[in-house]
């Protein structure tokens, strides 16, 4: 398959085969000829015909002194036109498509200025007040062809939150019974953005505008080489036109970069001369040879390297890099020896084939992976379209809901690309999905407003009990009051945004004044139970010394003994512990007394521990100590029941039989815990009567 370099003219034969070059410069003029055909009257044309054959077909050797026939030079505007390579490379566009590929990317590079990228951060990450200051960090010291990668991703990103954030408030103040029409959102941050990106904006238009004008220099200044170089052709002494052929080679070199349009046509025009120069060259064959030799080299390294990255891995590295070398192979490289022409573009161009085609194949399996991302998508979109909110009657399962849909999207865009002709008609069922979603959304935020409404009025009945109790000085009854208003508080659901923080404020402040007084009048106390404490520990000791003669103790020393712990008040709540040493003394008490019964020491200590309840003025506890009894009274009696049938079932036994015996034994223990407790039970409802 033939390619641009095969297609060109090139003669490199030795200067004395002057034969060979007389015919080569004919083709080559009469290719010329055929490209300016459009552009040239006839009469000019045929003229320069006559000028151009007679000049190829004389001996350079021979005519060295003698003035030369000007040959057609390429104006800048005729760079743009057909020139003999250029309709060359046409007639070989089709058939090789891995090299036209090639010269396009590399005459769109050619634009190309030296820059260091910047470090693309993590900007997703970052709230929008972090990435503006990115933003006018990177505008203020970054080069603008540095930077514009990373603000255009802040831009994406920026738009994306602040949209949502925009979205959020609108939201919000049409759930407040808002008109869409009035809705205004002024945020500081978004104008320091705007601030920021106008003045990249102004900063890159410089550099494009800056870009530009330089190009078109660099443009002209080639331009002008290939004119020097067609004179130097033309008229240049055997003894310095070697010289001043390098000299235009290495200010070829420096230029830099051109338009990307201008850059392939006017590299043919400038190959096609140097070709023709190394044709017409006259002067030392060592000296050529040894510019070949050299041209060889460098040319069979490129060729290395290019078959290196046939076994790349990374298709689109390799691809980059080929472009390196095939514009190394243009701009850098001379032509070699025409014996070797043939076999070393072959060897390029054949690796050039092999790393296009590897690209290829790596981008076909692209596009079926494609293929299968449709069927994926689809699939998220039915899962959107089956989400359940017929059940959503609340904040809490809406929430919910937009967390899975939210799941869903971020799966449909973490799947990958589909086929374009596919991309529009899976987007419009994406957003047919989300949008009925968020229609049904939009109508609950809406029906709720009431809602607010109500738990407004709410809140401020409970802030007005809240405000008219905090001076209160009945601490027992208010802070039962206030606990329950604080948890009534917690039941209500939203408000309005723009009253919430007043009321929460006006609530937090009357409760925080009341629980502050409870506090101090709690620190008061602590001192009077700490003195409880010592006295209940007195009364202990005495307690125990008492015990030392057990004759001296009877049920009403200890009735007495009851009262008097009972009359000293209430201790810290931390040393609670001394009331289970008191209740164990009056256990050692009955252990060391024949004269007291066990069921009057549990009566007194029952009527302790029911006092102190009262003391503490917690009810719950005797509501729930009552049915515990009521509850052991209903398991007693079934026991003493169960025993009674029991012995019903024994027949013709004596009432001396053991087993008879014990069963009385059992039934007359019950009946002791059955008086026991409704004894205690009596005691309970005496209280409250």
């Amino acid at each position: 398959m033939l390619d641009q370099e095969e297609k060109l003219p090139v003669p490199e034969s030795n200067s004395t085969d002057l034969t060979d070059q007389s015919k080569d410069s004919k083709t080559e003029i009469k290719a010329e000829i055929k490209a300016e055909v459009e552009a040239k009257p006839a009469i000019e044309i045929k003229e320069e015909a006559e000028a151009k054959t007679k000049e190829a077909t004389t001996p350079k050797a021979v005519v060295a002194d003698e003035k030369k026939p000007e040959v057609a030079t390429e104006t800048k505007s005729e760079i743009t036109s057909e020139t003999p390579v250029t309709s060359e490379i046409k007639k070989s566009s089709n058939s090789d498509k891995a090299l036209v590929e090639i010269d396009s990317k590399i005459a769109e590079s050619s634009e190309g200025s030296d820059h260091q990228e910047i470090e693309m951060e993590d900007y997703e990450s970052l709230s929008l007040d972090e990435l503006v200051a990115e933003l006018g960090k990177l505008v203020k010291e970054g080069q603008v062809q540095s930077i514009n990668s990373n603000v255009n991703k802040i831009k994406s990103i920026f738009n994306l939150k602040f949209g949502k954030l925009l979205k959020t408030e609108k939201e919000k103040f049409l759930a407040e019974g808002g008109n869409i029409i009035d809705f205004q959102y002024n945020n500081p941050i978004k104008s320091t953005y705007n601030s920021f990106l106008y003045d990249f904006k102004i900063k890159r238009n410089e550099f494009y505008a800056n870009q530009d004008a330089k190009l078109n220099s660099n443009l002209d200044e080639k331009l002008e080489l290939i004119e020097n170089l067609k004179h130097l052709i033309d008229n240049a002494e055997g003894a310095t036109m070697y010289k001043m052929f390098k000299d235009i080679q290495s200010k070829w070199v420096s230029i830099g970069p051109i338009p990307r349009a201008k850059y392939n046509d006017t590299w043919r025009t400038y190959q096609h001369h140097v070709e023709r120069f190394y044709d017409l060259l006259h002067l030392s064959n060592d000296l050529r040879d040894l510019d070949f030799k050299h041209n060889l080299e460098e040319k069979l390294k490129l060729v290395d390297r290019a078959e290196a990255l046939v076994n790349l891995e990374d298709v689109n590295a390799a691809f980059k890099e080929l472009q390196e070398l095939h514009k190394l192979w243009k701009e850098d490289i001379g032509p070699v020896a025409r014996e070797n022409r043939e076999e070393v573009w072959e060897r390029f161009s054949e690796a050039t084939k092999k790393v296009h085609d590897n690209r290829h194949e790596f981008f076909k399996d692209m596009k079926s992976k494609f293929e299968g991302n449709i069927d994926k998508k689809i699939k998220v979109i039915e899962q959107i379209e089956a989400i359940d909110i017929s059940k959503n009657n609340s904040r809490v399962d809406w929430q919910k809901s937009i967390k899975e849909l939210e799941v869903l999207r971020n799966k449909f865009f973490s799947i990958g690309q589909v086929p374009r002709a596919k991309s529009d008609e899976i987007w419009s069922k994406f957003k047919d999905a989300t949008r009925k979603f968020n229609v049904e959304k939009n109508k609950f935020f809406k029906n709720i407003k009431k809602d607010h409404l109500d738990n407004l009025n709410l809140k401020k009945a409970l802030i007005e009990k809240a405000v008219a109790l905090k001076d209160s000085e009945d601490w027992d009854t208010t802070t039962e009051v206030m606990k329950k208003i604080q948890s009534d508080w917690k039941k209500i659901g939203h408000v309005p945004r723009k009253y919430s923080d007043k009321l929460w404020k006006e609530f937090k402040d009357a409760c925080n004044h009341y629980f502050d007084r409870l506090h101090k009048n709690q620190d008061i106390g602590n001192k009077e139970q700490i003195e409880v404490l010592n006295k209940k520990k007195d009364l202990l000791n005495t307690i125990k010394e008492a015990i030392g003669d057990p004759s001296e103790i009877s049920i009403d020393t200890l009735n007495e003994y009851v009262s008097d712990w009972r009359d000293l008040g209430r201790v810290p709540y931390e040393m609670r512990h001394i009331e289970v040493k008191f209740n164990k003394l009056l256990d050692k008490v009955v252990d060391n007394s024949d004269a007291i019964e066990q069921q009057d020491i549990e009566m007194i200590k029952f009527k302790n521990l029911v006092n102190s309840y009262l003391e503490q003025k917690n009810y719950r506890k005797l509501d729930s100590e009552q049915l515990f009894i009521r509850k052991k009274i209903d398991e007693t009696v079934r026991e003493i029941q169960q025993l009674e049938n029991n012995i019903g079932f024994i027949s013709n036994v004596s009432e001396d039989n053991p087993l008879v015996q014990n069963v009385r034994k059992q039934i007359d223990v019950y009946k002791e815990k059955l008086d026991s407790w409704k004894d205690k039970l009596n005691y309970l409802k005496q209280l409250e009567s």
